[in-house]
């Protein structure tokens, strides 16, 4: 390790944040820094940011393979024996059982060369179509939705900077303040300048202390909010009625559905009075420009399709997508979240957010894999799906950057499916709850010792840099596949189709993507680094589209309509030039035929076949699991600011321990009265997949009808003990935040 300050990023969260990595004064390892120059967080970070290398210390990660011995005990090995052990497992399962009955899961966390990779792994080595990963459970819904509104789905379709300048956001379901700390300089600037924050949250969260107005309804109620609110707007006459005319299509039929739900009949599903829904329409609309911006808590539901669709109506009818300053955007959760959607381990999608089933997309992608279309698998099952059939359907399983055993919903019975598998590899940092179920585990370079791009929230290509060399013992994924691609190839020589060096995966991903809705085809590594990142789409080649600030570039230019599959797709792989690290002469990104990259789309048009926004009509329908008189309470679960997802990671930092060492069952003081629970005694909460047990938190900020818990812990705390797989019928998505409950108190 040169003693050099290395610029990269964050491995936690969406945003992520810009840092400077240095050596350590011991030599140990690197310290976090002040990055001022990445846009994103101007230098701001948040605890868990500034305290990431402490799992860089080999006192908390894994650092030799590990296989089950003949005793159970999994313990120490060379990385041939377990390469080998992982491929005769793998191997075996496919020649008995067939190709499905291997299973791969992947993690929203990877970078786009893993999970492109992986993706690429599994549909070419190993020949499965049973490819999923966590990202199913973060922003699915809001994809889906995205998708059929827009024709494409980026979490944000403009940069983070044009927040604090629009009139009004409506924050649905998100708490930044705890998930994503920086952000919250947005929504100051925000309201510095002006602007009103409206938050819906059933919790008063310590962002929606920072709002206007807090809307706080019943948890699963959120789309008959969304559709109180355009019954609202119709009802007073604040419809764009020339936008809808020329942008969209589909508004007779939503706006029939919307008035169906009446503000008096909306404040009795969702608890929300008729004037905070009156007030809540009128600092939307009275601006020039505003923003709904949701998260988990609309999504994560057996609806949230529907839900974030009803969201985007709204957006649509009042004029308020499309245009400068405004429109609908997700805060993806996890590090990778987009760009892990994006490139190959979604069960439905192959590289550049190709769809599996279209016949030119599969010809292009086994053209660049050189093989035959028809040798690749077609769609396989969604992540709850795929874990729910192991052991059954599926036998062997190989798992990378991911922890079901605590993230999955209905935890333990997915721990049991886990536990049936004939064989589990694992590849991760750290020996997670179910890492330590598996015959092999091999430990996996991180964020600090591996250079590789991700993508953030707003679409923006990142490229993170290796400050240091990982421990003796420890290989990246990359090399983990272009192992078992040798030993599971038969001869075929596979494994040249799976590089150890990450630029020249990205190269590969580039040509894949290119004339593809995410098309990276434009991007290198170089102007990675010399442009703080590059906002996608960014084909390669063809003259130079108006500035950034202008908006997108026509849509044949920029993968956001529809395109020529051939015609396209051909040009830009032409354009790709030789020197996979330059992107022209000299790699500046500022000579004609280099494409600027995209930060605002759809000014211009969004990417359906006519131009047009799609209205979806939607209609309100319950949570799948209401209160009864056995389980009367509603479970909401989330977040806290010192833990992150699975908590794997987070969990082995002192500091972040020491802030939230354990889960907790938040609760209304008048539901603790009834149970005559006191602050800090152990309250069971239990649903109809479980119980847990965690000390009681009560406090006025949640409804009295509503507890949350934290979902970071294993053991007796872990909240997806009890939450609920119901899955939402476009996306796939679990019921996460709605789920009927009973609490009892837990006597000594």
């Amino acid at each position: 390790m040169q003693n050099t300050v290395t610029p990269t990023h964050c491995p936690y969260c969406a945003l992520q944040c810009g840092m400077n990595l240095t050596p350590a004064p011991d030599g140990t390892g690197v310290e976090v820094s002040e990055r001022a120059d990445f846009p994103v967080n101007r230098g701001a970070l948040c605890g868990k940011g500034r305290t990431a290398p402490a799992v860089l210390s080999p006192a908390v990660r894994l650092t030799s393979p590990l296989v089950r011995s003949e005793g159970g005990a999994l313990v120490p090995a060379s990385w041939g024996e377990a390469l080998d052990r992982i491929a005769e497992g793998l191997g075996r399962t496919r020649a008995e059982y067939g190709a499905d009955a291997v299973g791969v899961f992947g993690g929203g966390g990877l970078t786009n060369e893993k999970a492109y990779g992986l993706g690429k792994f599994a549909r070419v080595v190993l020949g499965t179509s049973q490819i999923d990963y966590n990202g199913r459970f973060c922003m699915s819904s809001a994809a889906a939705a995205g998708g059929r509104a827009f024709g494409l789905d980026r979490g944000l379709p403009f940069p983070l900077e044009d927040i604090p300048r629009t009139g009004c956001v409506i924050l649905v379901g998100s708490n930044p303040a705890e998930t994503m700390p920086p952000f919250l300089r947005y929504i100051t600037e925000l309201k510095e300048n002006g602007g009103t924050l409206v938050v819906v949250d059933p919790r008063r969260t310590r962002t929606a202390e920072q709002a206007d107005l807090h809307l706080a309804p019943r948890p699963g109620t959120d789309l008959a909010l969304a559709l109180g609110l355009l019954h609202l707007v119709v009802a007073e006459g604040r419809t764009d009625e020339a936008y809808v005319r020329e942008r969209t299509v589909g508004w007779e039929e939503t706006r029939a559905a919307a008035m169906a739900h009446w503000p008096e009949y909306v404040e009795r599903i969702t608890g929300v009075s008729v004037p905070e829904l009156r007030a809540a329409v009128r600092m939307f609309c009275e601006p020039g420009a505003a923003m709904v911006l949701t998260a988990r808590g609309p999504e994560q539901q057996a609806k949230g399709t529907d839900t974030v669709g009803a969201w985007i109506n709204l957006c649509l009818a009042t004029g308020r997508a499309g245009r400068p300053l405004s429109g609908y955007g997700c805060l993806t959760g996890q590090g990778n979240g987009q760009g892990g959607r994006e490139h190959g381990q979604k069960a439905d999608q192959l590289p550049g957010y190709r769809k599996l089933t279209d016949p030119a997309a599969r010809a292009h992608v086994a053209g660049v894999w050189g093989v035959d279309p028809d040798t690749l698998p077609g769609p396989g099952r969604s992540a709850y799906e795929l874990l729910d059939a192991l052991g059954t359907d599926i036998r062997a399983l190989l798992l990378m950057g991911s922890n079901p055993v605590v993230s999955a919903p209905r935890a333990a019975h997915v721990e049991e499916r886990i536990r049936s598998l004939d064989f589990l590899a694992v590849c991760d940092v750290v020996l997670s709850e179910t890492a330590a179920l598996a015959d092999v585990v091999l430990p996996v370079t991180q964020w600090a010792e591996e250079t590789g791009t991700t993508t953030n929230l707003e679409g923006r290509v990142l490229l993170r840099r290796r400050a240091l060399t990982p421990p003796e013992g420890v290989r990246s994924d990359l090399e983990v596949l272009h192992e078992l691609a040798a030993r599971l190839g038969g001869g075929r020589n596979l494994e040249k189709g799976f590089p150890t060096d990450p630029e020249e995966v990205f190269a590969e991903l580039r040509r894949a993507s290119a004339g593809g809705p995410a098309d990276y085809s434009g991007i290198t590594y170089r102007r990675l680094a010399e442009e703080n990142g590059v906002f996608w789409p960014c084909p390669a080649g063809g003259p130079p589209t108006p500035s950034a600030a202008d908006g997108p570039p026509a849509a044949d230019s920029t993968g956001t309509g529809p395109v020529d599959a051939a015609d396209a797709e051909d040009a830009a792989l032409d354009a790709l030039p030789d020197d996979p690290a330059r992107a022209d002469g000299d790699g500046d990104g500022t000579e004609a035929g280099v494409h600027p990259g995209t930060p605002r789309l759809f000014l211009d048009r969004f990417a359906t076949e006519d131009g047009r926004a799609r209205f979806v009509p939607v209609s309100y329908r319950a949570v799948a699991e209401e209160p009864d008189d056995e389980y009367p309470v509603l479970l909401t679960t989330g977040r806290v600011v010192a833990q992150y997802q699975s908590g794997a990671q987070t969990r082995r930092v002192d500091e972040l321990n020491a802030a939230a060492p354990g889960p907790f069952v938040e609760l209304h003081p008048r539901l603790a009265e009834r149970l005559g629970a006191a602050e800090g005694d152990p309250v069971a909460v239990v649903s109809r997949r479980g119980r847990a047990v965690a000390p009681a938190r009560i406090t006025t900020a949640i409804r009295p009808d509503t507890v949350f818990m934290p979902f970071h812990w294993a053991g007796e705390g872990r909240a997806n003990t009890l939450t609920n797989p119901a899955l939402d019928p476009v996306s796939r998505m679990p019921e996460f935040k709605a789920c009927a409950v009973r609490l009892e108190a837990v006597r000594p």
